[in-house]
């Protein structure tokens, strides 16, 4: 029986940071718990003790990802100072997001919502909807309070999470900070 998520142990907790330090390197697509185990210094059975199963320990890492993701919205909402505008939370967003200190984030963040798709019953369940909203609502954030509940708010927000995503999954394949960035800033240009 895996040790409650609401009262996580030290060791839990320690585990848990060191499973997801593996993750970022290497993904979660091929996650087997034996090497992970022999990677961060402990045994399958504890892993399977301490989080109930592999899939138990999938959602978990999903849960410590999503952490990080909200963080980088909190730290951008938080940065702008007055009403800036769509395109200056995205120009934020973007930034963070084009940084190469970022990737293995990122690359977990793109598997996991490719996974969520895939298999939507799965520990990924539900991953791509929720990141979807935390991005539109960071979004959101940048607009007129007036114009934010309106559709056409939306359908601006949706637009623009749309060209950040496209020029995220162009970026990791190819590297290309400078061009993926310089179509980033024309769709916004344009959008604004």
């Amino acid at each position: 029986m895996p040790r409650s998520e609401t009262n996580p142990s030290p060791r839990r907790q320690e585990l848990l940071e060191a499973a997801y330090a593996y993750a970022l390197r290497s993904g979660l697509a091929d996650l087997s718990l034996r090497p992970l185990a022999e990677e961060i210094q402990s045994s399958p059975r504890v892993l399977l003790y301490l989080f109930g199963s592999k899939d138990g320990l999938i959602r978990a890492l999903l849960a410590r990802a999503r952490a990080d993701e909200l963080a980088v919205i909190t730290e951008i909402s938080d940065s702008q100072d007055g009403p800036g505008g769509l395109q200056s939370v995205a120009r934020e967003l973007w930034r963070w997001l084009s940084d190469a200190a970022h990737r293995g984030l990122l690359t977990l963040w793109v598997e996991s919502y490719a996974r969520s798709l895939i298999e939507p019953d799965g520990p990924w369940a539900g991953f791509a909807r929720d990141t979807v909203g935390d991005w539109l609502a960071l979004l959101a954030s940048g607009q007129p309070p007036e114009f934010r509940d309106t559709e056409a708010g939306l359908a601006q927000r949706t637009l623009v999470l749309a060209a950040l995503r496209g020029a995220l999954l162009d970026l990791l394949a190819t590297g290309d900070t400078a061009r993926t960035t310089a179509a980033v800033h024309l769709q916004l240009a344009q959008s604004g």
